[in-house]
């Protein structure tokens, strides 16, 4: 069948609509990324003894990328997401293959435009899609950019940024199930559909467009739950932003946890960024609005409160529990209430530990 969305001219425009990063001699450029390969090697080990986790795969070497590779990379990996999911949704149906190609140019040009803004605003990501167990891309441009304009210490704030992002790298590598069951979660949100092929495949490239039109409309009322049309669709979302704000939550309360012993100035360094967030981070708004929920549901901080409140109660190992199989995982209710969470794994909330004593061992 055709393209659902023409990547390559998505890649293009991309790399044509981005903007270029700050202003940095060639010795500044080379200078922050060796600093911040060195310092993702530095942070791995701290977030291993703070959080137990050990990953039991070989680990790719990070990847640090500009803004233009930055969305290639995406591009990529979208590519190897939708297009075998657009396949299995339109089945045996063909579409006329005009409107199929011109349909995904469109698509192509309003994915590109959505990867253009947000390659400026990204600091790091571990990408899943493209390959396994996935790869840990830092986006060096931004990550300069946003020390800059916070005015603090460089090797402070990569490294800040650098336990963040590794912490995802383990939560996919330390437990082996967790990349196949979120690649299975968003295979269950295109199936649970009770749409024929072709209704899906433009409903899709209508919510690619609403990516678009929010990107150029912050304000726009669209909302990715506008796709979102059945009580199965709605279940298995539900599911999928409660292990979205897990795993950003836990990487906050890790970056944090570890930040005091080896960033002196980790929250000065939290308190302009959180200031940054809610005042000046066009990403976090186009999250918040294409979510239509807006401040209801915080991944960053409702997750770290979520982390923070097992902790307390169960201390770090009793929180891995979290990571033994997609059933330990909290329900979106739980989140906000994380004695429910402990009761039903743990069995009570009795069971108090140190807060910041570390897991000894790795998730199996």
């Amino acid at each position: 069948m055709a393209q659902f969305v023409d990547w390559d001219l998505a890649a293009t425009t991309a790399a044509t609509l981005g903007k270029s990063g700050p202003h940095v001699s060639y010795a500044e450029a080379a200078e922050a990324v060796a600093d911040l390969r060195r310092l993702t090697d530095e942070a791995a080990g701290h977030v291993a003894d703070y959080t137990g986790l050990r990953s039991h795969t070989s680990v790719p070497p990070v990847s640090v990328v500009d803004r233009r590779d930055w969305a290639v990379a995406n591009v990529e990996g979208l590519r190897q997401i939708m297009n075998p999911l657009a396949e299995r949704m339109a089945g045996d149906r063909q579409p006329n293959p005009v409107v199929a190609a011109i349909g995904s140019r469109a698509t192509g040009v309003q994915a590109g435009t959505v990867l253009a803004y947000l390659s400026g605003k990204v600091l790091g990501q571990y990408e899943v899609f493209s390959s396994d167990p996935g790869r840990l891309l830092l986006v060096a441009p931004n990550i300069v950019e946003a020390e800059r304009k916070l005015h603090a210490d460089s090797r402070q704030f990569r490294l800040w940024v650098c336990l963040h992002e590794v912490t995802h790298r383990t939560q996919f590598t330390a437990v082996p199930w967790m990349r196949g069951h979120f690649l299975g979660e968003v295979g269950a949100l295109a199936d649970a559909s009770q749409l024929d092929g072709d209704q899906i495949l433009d409903r899709l490239r209508r919510g690619v467009a609403a990516l678009s039109d929010v990107v150029r409309n912050p304000d726009s009322s669209v909302s990715v739950l506008d796709l979102v049309q059945t009580p199965a669709q709605r279940a298995v979302f539900d599911r999928l932003t409660a292990l979205m704000t897990l795993l950003e939550g836990h990487a906050e309360f890790v970056m944090d946890g570890v930040g005091p012993e080896v960033i002196p100035s980790v929250e000065e360094i939290r308190a302009k960024f959180n200031r940054r967030r809610e005042t000046a981070n066009p990403l976090e708004r186009v999250l918040r609005r294409l979510l239509g929920v807006e401040i209801k549901l915080r991944q960053y901080a409702e997750g770290r409160a979520f982390v923070r409140g097992v902790v307390e109660l169960v201390g770090m190992d009793g929180f891995n529990t979290v990571w033994q199989s997609p059933l330990t995982l909290p329900r979106l209710t739980e989140l906000s209430r994380p004695e429910a969470w402990v009761t039903r794994v743990h069995g009570s909330t009795d069971r108090r530990q140190g807060a910041a004593a570390p897991a000894d061992g790795s998730v199996d």
